[in-house]
Parts: C-alpha cells; structure tokens; sequence
C-alpha cells in the first residue's frame, strides 16, 4: 500500500485529505473528539512538510443536500483548537467559495470544505455520478491522501475515486489501523480472545463465523447475548432477540465445539422492567431471566457482576485481545458496570489490545478511560468488522 513517502516533496502542493471527522454532536455541540484528534498525526506532518492542506469528510447521514444540524463547523473549530493553528472552514464542498479558500492557501495552511454528503455524488451508486463529483474535488489539488480509515469499505467518490484521479496514499492513521488489523488476522498473540458486545447478532455475523477459526476464546455480552441464550433453550422475557439467527447461533456453538474454540456466555445478567436509566432491575441467573421481579416482561441491559468478574479473568490471561460492542447500555449509569470492567480489563492485561471503534471507542472515553490506556483504539468501526470477515475493502485496494 502507498505511504505519504511515495507522494515526494510536497512543499507548496496542494494536498487534499480524506478523513474520517463523523464525529457525535449533541445541540451542535461534540461529544466525544477522538476522531478529529486520529486525524491529527497526518495533519500536522503535511503542515510541516510546507503542503497546502485541504481537508474533506462527511458527518452523519444527509440525504444529498446541505443540513444545517450535519455541518462541519463546530469540527472547524475543535480541530484548530487541536492543531493550535488557524482551520478555514468553507460552507460548501465544492464551488466558488471553496475554490477561492482553496486558492488563497499558503504553505502549512488547512482549510476544512462543508459535509461530503451534502453532495448526492459522494454516495451514489451511479459510477458517473460519483466520478463528476471526484473530479470537482480533484480539482481542488495535487496530490490525495485517504487517512479515514471509517470510510474504506465504502466504494464512495472521495475513498475510491478521488483517489484514481491523483496521486494518491494513505496517511498515518489508516497505514496505523492496517497494520494494528494484520496483526490481529495474521500473527495473534495467544492466547487470543475476541469480546463481542453489541445490539445484534446480524451485525457480527461475518466476524464471528471468520474469527472462530482464528481464535481461543470469544466472550459474548450486549444484546447479542439473548440470541445466544435462546439458542441453548433458555427464554430471555422482553430482552432483545434476533428469533431469525437462532439456527445461525446454534450452528456457531457447534462449529466453536469442533475447533476446540470457547464461547464464554454470561452467567448472570441485570434484568430491568423497562428500557429507561432509572428503571427498576435486579441480577438474576443468565438462565433465570424470567424468574426476575419482572417475569416474562422484564429485560436485560447488562452482564451482571459474576460475569463482569470471569470476562475479566480471560482478558487477564490473554495476549491479544479484540473488543468490539459495549456489555450493555453504557449510558445509563445503572447499566454500565458491565462495559466498565471490561475495558478496566483491558487497561490491566499484559496483552495487545485493541478498542474495536464505533460504539467501544465511545464507551472508553464516556466512563473515564484515556485512549494511551489501551493498546489501540481503532476509528473504523464497521470497517475494522468488515476487514476481519475477510472482506476486500475498496478504499484500500485503490491505494495497492
């Protein structure tokens, strides 16, 4: 894969950068800047190497035109309180405005254009549709660089086509994340454990049935965990359930039995009586759930205390270990517990780990947790899943 070493000198080049700042926003306001500060290390060597940087993401899900609420900005603004350096932020992705901000740049100077997405042409399916949007960012400069790693498995007009139209490498964060999801597909350490969490089962799918031949150990919590239960018989009151997975679950437990590989359920869960943060709840047995206070209406939020205690006994005694998927409704404080001793596992192990992004990423950071704790924490998100099903991802391909 070609690394900013191939791109040459870049000093007075205009260089733009696809990253990944789909940051979470609450009343315009960021609630969490992991993304923005993942994206600083390829920034800040650009602006050293005298480029002209141009910077481009999208944010949140607009469908082809401009929303006031998935704009930019407030990133604009983070991200030069990061850099300590002044961000131009353009209104538009494309067009008179952003060409005179692009123009007026001087070596080292970084401007950020509006929300890709509020262009039709960055999602479409229509390749000449995506290609005219590509060629007006291409325009915009000399030389590519994809460094959001969140975005490459999305065959998109900036990931994949932006970069057929200059000459294109990755940047620091994503060549970092190959490198960190190499080592967990190629060279484990082991013992090698692997803890999913997570609302369903359908979204790990293609992970779990590629990792079981790559594994020792998979822990299972967050709401995928009823599907499992109910899989081996138990019932599992009003707790999320996947009924359509269950022959798929019970085809993973045999397939983990062959190959000698442990699938460690839960063993006791917190059960509430209604899906709210003040709602009552009390821990009962994982194969229980129904004797709660709360019978057959009552449903699961997190792994209770005994399974907190023995997931985190595995990931003590790992090597390697993968968390993607929180244990269960960490922003509620009365079922967070789960999520927090698990990442507390994980900031304790000997071992390489490594944060899965999206919803993990969060977590971490919401209860407490600094990133330099853990091994690696990943932006990718869907991406790192799809790399770890064996999926070829477009945004890297193009960059081969």
């Amino acid at each position: 894969m070609r690394t900013l070493e191939s791109l040459g000198d870049l000093r007075s080049k205009t260089v733009i950068v696809r990253c990944d700042l789909n940051v979470p926003l609450k009343d315009g306001v960021i609630t969490d800047d992991g993304r923005i500060r993942a994206s600083l290390t390829t920034i800040r060597e650009l602006r050293e190497a005298g480029a002209r940087v141009v910077l481009i993401s999208h944010l949140g899900r607009p469908e082809g035109r401009p929303e006031a609420k998935y704009s930019l900005q407030p990133v604009a603004v983070r991200m030069a309180e990061l850099l300590e350096a002044p961000v131009a932020f353009v209104p538009e992705t494309v067009g008179a405005a952003a060409t005179a901000a692009v123009e007026a740049l001087r070596d080292g100077d970084v401007v950020l254009l509006e929300n890709l997405r509020f262009n039709a042409g960055e999602t479409s399916k229509d390749d000449a549709a995506r290609r005219t949007f590509a060629e007006q960012l291409a325009a915009f400069g000399e030389a590519f660089v994809s460094d959001g790693f969140g975005v490459v498995h999305r065959k998109q007009a900036s990931v994949y086509d932006l970069a057929q139209l200059l000459p294109s490498a990755a940047g620091r964060l994503v060549a970092g994340e190959l490198e960190v999801l190499q080592r967990l597909t190629e060279s484990p350490e082991r013992p090698y454990t692997v803890v999913l969490g997570g609302s369903k089962v359908s979204d790990k799918l293609g992970v779990i049935s590629h990792l079981l031949q790559r594994v020792d150990t998979l822990l299972i919590g967050g709401g995928m965990l009823f599907t499992f239960l109910a899989a081996q018989g138990h019932k599992v009151g009003a707790s999320l359930l996947e009924a359509d997975q269950l022959d798929t679950v019970r085809g993973y437990l045999a397939e983990a039995d062959r190959l000698g590989v442990r699938i460690v359920l839960p063993t006791d869960i917190v059960v509430a009586a209604g899906f709210a943060a003040d709602a009552a709840h009390e821990v009962v047995a994982a194969d229980a759930i129904e004797s709660s206070s709360f019978g057959a209406a009552g449903l699961g939020l997190d792994i209770g205390p005994e399974s907190s205690a023995a997931f985190a006994s595995v990931i003590a005694d790992s090597a390697t270990v993968f968390w993607n998927g929180p244990m269960g409704v960490f922003e509620m404080a009365a079922f967070a517990e789960g999520t927090r001793t698990v990442a507390r596992a994980l900031t304790e192990t000997d071992g390489f780990t490594v944060v899965g992004g999206g919803d993990s990423a969060a977590a971490v950071r919401a209860l407490g947790f600094s990133d330099n704790q853990f091994g690696h924490i990943s932006t990718g998100g869907g991406a790192s899943l799809e790399y770890l099903e064996g999926k070829n991802l477009p945004g890297l391909e193009v960059l081969a």
